[in-house]
């Protein structure tokens, strides 16, 4: 993953573009903002713009596009949204069907995309500080889990929040806290400290998306709200078609992440 930490987000999306990167995306372009995906048609974008404002922590919009257009200019002039994450997923009425790595075949003229603040985000002030991000360290996707924390309803969308976690001792925990609460816009401070059991987690080894990390004996799991919530929302809301990013596998903008900072 180094080799990618200070690549310009543009030669990144080229890379996925051509199928040379297909994989999850921490830690690439440090610096620059990382986003969720969400993509439906026009028919729902009012309750799904409703149901972001209503839940900002897991969902805090960077942008939203024109209907019909591809092209997230406000953050990534050029850029074209339908090649340039590494992976896609389907949902069809709540079903996830299918990942794919292009959707320009799945692409309608009314549809609407909707980029969400990302996690990843807040990892380089992290590491800056001197706090190990576990799933960078062991290479691997960032778990992430479904709670019993109910998202307030907008529309015809309802489900639970996702959460993504990061273990970390007592002392760095404390400081993450400060350190992400300087980032509303990419999820802000963790909603939950500790116990996994207090927000519906039974196993915390087995996550519901990405991939089981190592937490170590002085170690507490930290959760944060999750960009990853509309894939749940989408199971519990079935609207006919929803296509957002594969969990992880991110889409990198060329917004600077002090741009999303409040202090």
């Amino acid at each position: 993953m180094t080799q990618f930490d200070t690549m310009a987000p543009a030669t990144i999306r080229e890379l996925i573009r051509t199928g040379e990167l297909t994989g999850p995306t921490a830690g690439m372009a440090k610096g620059y903002t990382q986003a969720n995906l969400v993509i439906l048609k026009k028919e729902y974008a009012y309750d799904f713009l409703l149901f972001c404002q209503r839940n900002p922590k897991p969902c805090p919009l960077v942008d939203v596009s024109d209907i019909g257009s591809f092209t997230p200019s406000t953050i990534a002039d050029g850029a074209d949204i339908r090649k340039d994450i590494p992976k896609y997923r389907i949902y069809r009425d709540g079903v996830y069907t299918e990942e794919v790595t292009d959707i320009t075949d799945y692409w309608e003229d009314d549809m609407v995309c909707f980029l969400l603040g990302c996690s990843f985000t807040f990892e380089t002030p992290l590491l800056a500080s001197g706090i190990p991000i576990r799933h960078i360290e062991e290479g691997c996707n960032v778990p992430m889990y479904k709670t019993n924390i109910p998202c307030e309803k907008a529309g015809i969308f309802e489900g639970p929040m996702v959460v993504s976690m990061r273990p970390m001792k007592h002392a760095d925990a404390i400081r993450a806290v400060q350190i992400t609460s300087r980032f509303p816009g990419v999820h802000g401070a963790p909603i939950h400290i500790g116990d996994p059991s207090q927000i519906g987690i039974l196993d915390v080894t087995k996550p519901d998306f990405g991939d089981a990390v190592t937490i170590k004996a002085d170690e507490v799991p930290v959760f944060w709200a999750c960009g990853v919530t509309p894939q749940a929302v989408a199971m519990e809301s079935k609207p006919a078609i929803m296509i957002t990013h594969a969990p992880g596998c991110m889409f990198i903008s060329d917004l600077k992440d002090e741009k999303l900072s409040v202090l």
